[in-house]
């Protein structure tokens, strides 16, 4: 970590330029994004971290304009890291950005408090939209990806116990098996499906598991 006078707080004189600090366990996409702002006169990139742990240090150490955050890291995700960030930070500019376009990794990202969501495959040709907006207090989600949420809104708001029941699904388990496992009576059980099939527009469980693990909702290893 290189050491870092205290940094004002957000600017707004347009001579500064934008203070950005990178995070992502992949040294190739921080090298990318590196070489992306290192010719824009108006954006520098001051910190890079590698886990969701470094992303907090980072924070609090440099109190960057703008946070490019992984979600998905070893040592602590992206989404906690935002979370802890906004708790100590509310004003935090936070930009998510990941590999997976998964709904529910975007919802989560979005509930987390992030300003703007990038997929890694339109970094090269949004990134830079992506900081000035964040930066000026907009947020910034691709049309891409807000095509994506206004689609599945259907799709969006299982409870943890249905999410929990349909990752049973997934397993393979009967309506018996998943109530002797969750302590719950088999009825019960045959309402939480039947709630999940509604929810997900789904004909029958295997067509509701196979759009849950699409949509990032339940992963094949839950």
């Amino acid at each position: 970590m290189t050491p870092a006078a205290p940094p004002p707080p957000h600017p707004s004189h347009p001579a500064r330029k934008i203070r950005v600090l990178c995070v992502d366990d992949h040294p190739l996409v921080r090298k990318g994004i590196a070489s992306i702002l290192a010719n824009e006169p108006d954006i520098t990139l001051i910190a890079e971290g590698s886990s969701g742990v470094d992303a907090v240090a980072l924070y609090r150490q440099h109190r960057p304009d703008v946070v490019l955050m992984d979600l998905r890291m070893p040592g602590g995700d992206g989404t906690t890291a935002v979370i802890d960030i906004r708790r100590e930070f509310p004003d935090a500019r936070i930009i998510a950005l990941t590999s997976y376009d998964g709904d529910q990794d975007i919802y989560k990202a979005l509930e987390a408090g992030v300003k703007g969501y990038l997929l890694k495959d339109m970094v090269h040709t949004d990134v830079l939209k992506a900081i000035r907006a964040v930066n000026a207090g907009n947020r910034f989600v691709p049309a891409e990806v807000a095509e994506r949420l206004t689609e599945s809104f259907p799709y969006h708001g299982l409870t943890s116990r249905e999410q929990e029941v349909l990752a049973l699904v997934a397993r393979g388990l009967s309506n018996k098996q998943i109530a002797a496992q969750l302590g719950t009576a088999t009825g019960t059980t045959k309402i939480h499906i039947q709630n999940i099939l509604q929810k997900l527009k789904a004909t029958d469980r295997t067509e509701a598991v196979t759009l849950a693990i699409r949509r990032g909702i339940i992963r094949l290893d839950s």
